[in-house]
């Protein structure tokens, strides 16, 4: 028999050994989303989201003031800096149609990556998105006057939405 002193000794160590399985190769590595040949993608998590809706009826400022607000509260940092600063350069002189193909472009696709890839031009936009705000997009990325920043623009304004 095993004393408890021992026995805690040889859980301690198989827990460690999970933790490190680069170093002692007892738990298997995985891929990266899929890369791994034998992954039946068992525990990957689909979160099902409503579908992008077009709002008829919202008010230009108020359109405005939402998409500031959706352009800085993202799923990651790259995308909260990027949108966030471009909202803040192009949303007050966009036209109603570039307001909605922008609308579209951050609330539609359901993985921000995405949208990071055709900014950065790394994958191609699918055409549903090809326009001319997302020329905008792209050419803002491209960064051509070296501006730097790392932090998202103050927020200049309170935004309510939903009250009348």
């Amino acid at each position: 028999m095993l004393s408890s002193v021992a026995a805690k000794r040889l859980v301690a160590g198989m827990c460690q050994a999970a933790w490190r399985p680069a170093v002692t190769r007892l738990v298997p590595c995985r891929g990266y989303r899929g890369d791994s040949p034998d992954d039946t993608r068992g525990d990957l998590i689909e979160m099902p989201l409503p579908p992008w809706e077009e709002r008829p009826g919202e008010p230009a400022d108020i359109k405005k003031k939402r998409l500031l607000y959706e352009s800085r509260k993202r799923g990651m940092l790259e995308n909260c800096i990027l949108l966030s600063l471009f909202a803040k350069r192009y949303l007050n002189t966009m036209s109603e149609k570039q307001l909605l193909q922008y609308d579209r472009l951050i609330n539609e696709p359901s993985n921000d990556w995405d949208i990071y890839y055709w900014a950065t031009e790394a994958q191609p936009t699918p055409d549903v998105y090809q326009g001319e705000v997302m020329d905008m997009l792209k050419e803002f990325t491209k960064n051509r006057n070296h501006e730097q920043s790392h932090n998202p623009p103050e927020k200049p304004f309170r935004v309510i939405i939903g009250r009348r």
